[in-house]
């Protein structure tokens, strides 16, 4: 097994670098270039365009395959949906080295040359490895701003947030990785084109009337969007309302007496492929909710108000904006848009 690269870490070090700052900076670029980038309080060195990386997170593999990096990509890991679609080919090209987190050494007998991840947790206490693991090995790290912006993964849960992310966040994502792997350009395009769907998909769209309860996951103590995560950027880029817009935790726990007691017009509903919770696909949580005493009298449960979302979609990633288009779809369709 593969652990320290002395010579990548040397050149690491001497290279000089063109310099990125915050969380989701922009650089100009070409594939020869080194780059420095301060991202979630690390300072990340890359010397030359990675050739061996592994994204250890789905949101982050499919921005990295949506720039055409599939083939500098030696693995990745933890998925909770299909790929997007239109990536279904790229991502068959790349090793999958688990289903959720791999170990440490796993990730080292790919011989990374970067490694990145969406989640602090993923490379933090309880996740593969803290940062610091791989930096002393040599492996520059990056993780998602969107999970560190603005953000206080401190305590347990998932976080909470003390101000709402925002779709340039995501953008600024895409724009470093663009830069670390030498595509500016193509990170360019990617941005221009999800800022042009967004503004299709709010053209004309006011929702202020409506209120919405997004659901992830466990029907036991369901995981509710709070606030100011994905969800949130959703939520208002369609003016409507979050009927927990009043936590501030990313996924809080909660009971179905308070859902209930809130009543949403609309519920979006999370739709996953992985096992790890009770009620997991959108199937499943609409029986649910349809045969349970306390959800099923609920207005958007009598009438079947139900918009279905890749798990992804309501994490922080590109395919947030394909929720913000499903969402706005599933509201016209309701006739709930003004």
């Amino acid at each position: 097994m593969p652990l320290a690269r002395p010579a990548r870490a040397a050149a690491l070090l001497a290279a000089g670098s063109l310099l990125l700052t915050g969380c989701g900076g922009t650089a100009s670029t070409d594939a020869k270039a080194a780059v420095t980038l301060t991202n979630c309080g690390h300072d990340v060195r890359v010397a030359a365009p990675p050739q061996h990386a592994v994204s250890l997170n789905q949101g982050t593999t499919e921005i990295l395959l949506s720039l055409g990096l599939a083939d500098r990509l030696a693995g990745t890991a933890t998925w909770t949906d299909p790929v997007m679609k239109g990536l279904e080919k790229a991502e068959a090209e790349v090793p999958r080295i688990a289903d959720n987190n791999p170990s440490f050494e796993r990730v080292l007998d790919t011989e990374p040359d970067f490694v990145a991840a969406s989640f602090v947790s993923t490379l933090g206490k309880g996740g593969v490895a803290g940062r610091e693991q791989f930096e002393k090995l040599g492996v520059p790290t990056y993780v998602s701003p969107s999970d560190c912006a603005g953000k206080d993964n401190s305590g347990g849960g998932d976080g909470a947030r003390d101000k709402a992310l925002g779709i340039d966040t995501v953008y600024g994502e895409i724009r470093d990785l663009a830069a670390v792997f030498g595509v500016k350009k193509r990170g360019d395009t990617l941005v221009a084109s999800l800022r042009q769907r967004m503004k299709k998909a709010t053209a004309g769209t006011d929702a202020s009337d409506v209120t919405l309860l997004y659901w992830f996951a466990n029907s036991e103590s369901p995981y509710m969007a709070g606030c100011c995560g994905a969800p949130g950027i959703i939520t208002r880029a369609l003016g409507a309302q979050n009927v927990f817009d009043d936590t501030h935790e990313e996924w809080p726990q909660t009971n179905w007496e308070t859902v209930a007691d809130r009543d949403p017009d609309v519920l979006v509903i999370g739709d996953l492929t992985r096992k790890s919770q009770t009620a997991e696909s959108a199937a499943k949580k609409i029986a649910f909710l349809e045969s349970n005493p306390v959800t099923r009298t609920m207005d958007a449960v009598r009438h079947k108000r139900y918009v279905l979302l890749s798990g992804q979609a309501m994490n922080p990633t590109i395919r947030t904006v394909e929720g913000v288009e499903q969402v706005a779809a599933g509201l016209r369709r309701f006739g709930l848009v003004k």
